[in-house]
Parts: structure tokens; sequence; C-alpha cells
């Protein structure tokens, strides 16, 4: 519940930071669906015999008509017709896939925090930023908290080769 809580928390964040720096949907365009791709929240990143790791939880991740559908059959009863804010997660167990990260991962992220100051977040399409730092900036919590988001990750090889954080419109 309490991670379930902490999500509405940062949806909210969200709002308010695209409120206040002025940033728009404009320009979205969603994620394509690729093969060996997977729509997860990370829970954790760390380094294991110099390898780096990462826990997921998988979820379904729709948008548009499709979030709708989903929406309907799942909360059917709520009165609205369709997703709210045009997207629908569905997360119906928690898990904890762990997967090894590629060194030569590559990351996108679509807000991210520059500065460590809340009011210089903006959004940025698919800005690409060093794993490493990927990994660093994941750790903290004070400003923006990289684990509240989806991510789309492609596997190779058994192994995450790209990790693209997805925008919540």
């Amino acid at each position: 519940m309490m991670k379930l809580a902490s999500k509405w928390t940062v949806l909210t964040l969200m709002m308010m930071l695209i409120t206040t720096a002025g940033a728009t949907a404009q320009g979205y365009t969603p994620v394509a669906a690729a093969e060996n791709q997977e729509t997860v929240y990370i829970n954790q990143m760390d380094i294991r015999n110099g390898q780096m790791y990462l826990s997921a939880d998988p979820i379904e991740w729709y948008e548009g008509a499709a979030a709708n559908k989903a929406f309907l059959e799942h909360e059917g009863n709520t009165g609205l017709d369709g997703a709210p804010d045009g997207y629908y997660i569905v997360n119906n167990t928690v898990q904890n896939d762990v997967y090894q990260i590629a060194p030569d991962a590559s990351v996108e992220v679509q807000i991210y925090d520059h500065t460590g100051n809340i009011e210089d977040t903006d959004v940025q399409w698919n800005e690409s930023i060093p794993l490493a730092q990927f990994e660093k900036d994941f750790a903290k919590k004070d400003v923006l908290d990289l684990s509240q988001f989806p991510y789309h990750i492609t596997l190779r090889d058994g192994k995450v080769v790209k990790i693209v954080q997805q925008f919540i419109p």
C-alpha cells in the first residue's frame, strides 16, 4: 500500500512540475513496442561482483483506447467512461525479477533532476544519460524519485541493453 501511495505522490509531483516548469505533453510520442521489451517498475539497482543489476516488477502499460479498455475491464464500476489522464497501469502481482545490465546499456529519460532544485526539473524527450549517472541518481530520493516511474527495458541475451523512462501523460 505504501508503494501505491508513493506512486500517487510522484504523479502529483509530476503534475506540479509540469505546471510549474511550463512543460506540456506536446511532442510526446509513446515508446514503440519492441521485441524483447518489458515494462517495469525498477525497485533497486546495485553492483555485485563488478556487474550492475536491477530488480524490477513487471507491469502492463496502456495508453489511449487500450488504456480505456483496460481501465473499464479492471475499474468498470467507477462511473468513469475511460482511463483518467489517458493511461492505465495493471500490476496484479508484485514481483522482484533480477536482470543484469549490460555495461554499455543506453538510458533515456523524459523528466530528470539536473541540478538538485525541483524548479529546474523539466521534460526533455528521450534525453540520453550515462548508465553510471542513472544508477547514482536512482539512489537519490530527495528531489525526484526515479523509482516511481515506469520503464521500458530491452533485453538481449538475458541482459538489459536499453532503459527508457516512461513519461506519464
